[in-house]
């Protein structure tokens, strides 16, 4: 069964084209980097923010100047940690419905070229160009929109993240 479904998986990238494989594997480099965002959320930042709390509420001082710079600075690196591969995530997301386009065009030259080489006659060659195109345009398209939707979630939940910090380090 498993060779089966790795022979139908080689078939699949072959028709495809090398757009194809450009899909596939920026679309699991997203996946991963989406994962590991959620994974970090809420697991590591929640426990950086309860060491956080525990630092700052044993402050005797937390009006002073150097306090507020202290506040200031916890909340930049929560900040940037939050932040991290955001934007690529958001950039691979915008990136493969453009390569799905890309895939498209090359695989209708494909198409052409071997209209323009046999003619009508190579029914299956002309077939394997639109096929290329399909695929790759369907590819990058199935992959860029849960991309896309999951990163502005990203993006509100990083925001959540960062007013619920700031609400929770207050300053006397």
């Amino acid at each position: 069964m498993t060779v089966d479904i790795l022979d139908n998986l080689l078939r699949l990238i072959e028709r495809g084209g090398l757009v194809f494989v450009a899909i596939i594997i920026l679309s699991t480099f997203m996946w991963l980097l989406i994962a590991e965002r959620y994974l970090y959320i809420f697991l590591r930042h929640r426990l950086k923010v309860s060491e956080y709390l525990v630092d700052w509420q044993q402050r005797k001082n937390r009006s002073s100047w150097y306090a507020r710079q202290i506040r200031a600075s916890i909340m930049a690196d929560c900040t940037i940690a939050l932040r991290s591969n955001l934007i690529p995530i958001h950039t691979i997301s915008t990136i493969l419905p453009l390569l799905g386009l890309l895939g498209t065009v090359t695989g209708m030259i494909t198409a052409f070229d071997v209209m323009t080489s046999f003619g009508n006659s190579n029914i299956r060659g002309f077939a394997g160009g639109i096929s290329q195109a399909l695929l790759t345009t369907t590819a990058g398209l199935v992959m860029s929109i849960p991309g896309l939707y999951l990163s502005a979630h990203l993006e509100q939940l990083v925001k959540s993240e960062t007013e619920k910090l700031s609400n929770l380090l207050i300053l006397n």
